[in-house]
């Protein structure tokens, strides 16, 4: 593993956000549905992650693991049939952790009429060395204006959920000082 935990006060390169990006395809079957015949919102969920995770890894130049999904939105009904696309890319990095953005399209196999995005999700990675701790990633260079605004909403996501944590940490902090046992 790299010794970069050990050595806090040098800086890493950036890397460029197309560096990590990937895009994981798969043919939806009968084995992926949930009793309306759709394919499992926990199926999509979990290809979700196995392409945010490969991002995260490639930007990050070794393990990261799931911190937190931030949100996923499902727009449409993923069919039997279906070729979905989950693409992903680094929007935010911190000192160890990472923001992956992840839009999911969908398109039929046997047609030729273009992939329609079917979802959407937020998650949140971090690095971490062979013994578990976390471990500092290189800095994302955002490259395009979309790249930058993504980098920036990253940011106001990033703040509004340590202002969340730092909020529920108060509320059972005064519930336990008044006794309330939940």
């Amino acid at each position: 593993m790299t010794d970069q935990a050990t050595r806090p006060e040098e800086e890493i390169p950036g890397k460029p956000t197309a560096a990590s990006r990937t895009t994981l395809s798969h043919i939806m079957t009968g084995s992926d549905t949930n009793l309306l015949g759709t394919v499992h919102g926990g199926v999509i969920m979990k290809l979700v992650d196995d392409a945010a995770g490969a991002v995260a890894g490639r930007h990050s130049g070794g393990p990261a693991v799931t911190a937190s999904m931030d949100e996923m939105v499902f727009l449409e009904p993923v069919r039997v049939g279906d070729l979905v696309h989950v693409r992903a890319q680094v929007n935010w990095t911190g000192r160890s952790s990472m923001e992956v953005g992840v839009r999911v399209m969908a398109e039929r196999w046997n047609e030729s009429t273009p992939a329609q995005q079917v979802g959407s999700a937020y998650l949140v990675f971090a690095a971490v060395d062979a013994d578990g701790k976390p471990r500092r990633v290189p800095p994302v260079i955002p490259e395009t204006e979309r790249d930058k605004r993504r980098y920036q909403e990253a940011q106001i996501r990033r703040t509004h959920r340590l202002a969340r944590r730092r909020a529920i940490k108060e509320l059972r902090e005064r519930r336990a000082a008044d006794g309330i046992d939940d």
